[in-house]
């Protein structure tokens, strides 16, 4: 991924950069080249959110895509790559800051179990560039696991068409009770 779309770990998306703009584009251009949909009108946004995603431009998809009720995350290519990208409902579910979520390798967003079927599923959008059908456990910074389902994930090629990462968005998620007999982790601070 060229170094301009990737977006800096100390400054979250916000006016004064854009809301990274460029990797914003990159993700809807992705989405938009394998589905032949715009990703800021996923069909399950609400109605007021449809009606912004029918202007998306260049100059605010990257406010539309932070701002958006789904959540959509990327991360680089590699054999254990770090996430670059999570819009402010993606980091909301999984109880991350930016700089937080920029360092982390996305294979922990799964729990230990969930692992392997985390690497099927890769292997699966390496091989067809989409699918939209996924359903997984994932799990927050606090230890807390939610069930998303019928999430997106795709491939993300530059303008060369040169694979450079992938990307999920879901807005269908269910939080699951905690194992019996399991004590909460904690997360943040107080």
């Amino acid at each position: 991924m060229k170094q301009a779309l990737l977006p800096a770990a100390d400054a979250p998306p916000a006016e004064a950069n854009g809301y990274y703009a460029a990797h914003a584009g990159l993700l809807a251009c992705s989405f938009r080249r394998l589905t032949g949909r715009d990703l800021a009108a996923m069909p399950s946004l609400a109605a007021g959110a449809q009606e912004d995603a029918r202007v998306a431009t260049t100059e605010n998809i990257g406010r539309l895509l932070f701002e958006a009720p789904f959540a959509l995350l990327s991360h680089g290519a590699g054999s254990d790559p770090c996430f670059t990208y999570g819009n402010r409902t993606a980091l909301a579910l999984f109880e991350l800051t930016w700089a937080e979520l920029l360092a982390m390798p996305s294979r922990l967003s799964a729990e230990p179990v969930e692992q392997a079927e985390r690497d099927r599923l890769l292997a699966r959008v390496r091989d067809c560039g989409l699918i939209d059908d996924y359903s997984g456990v994932r799990i927050a910074r606090s230890g807390r696991r939610f069930l998303i389902r019928n999430a997106v994930v795709w491939t993300l090629a530059g303008d060369e068409g040169n694979a450079c990462g992938q990307a999920a968005a879901f807005a269908d998620w269910q939080l699951l009770p905690e194992p019996s007999g399991a004590v909460p982790t904690g997360g943040g601070t107080d």
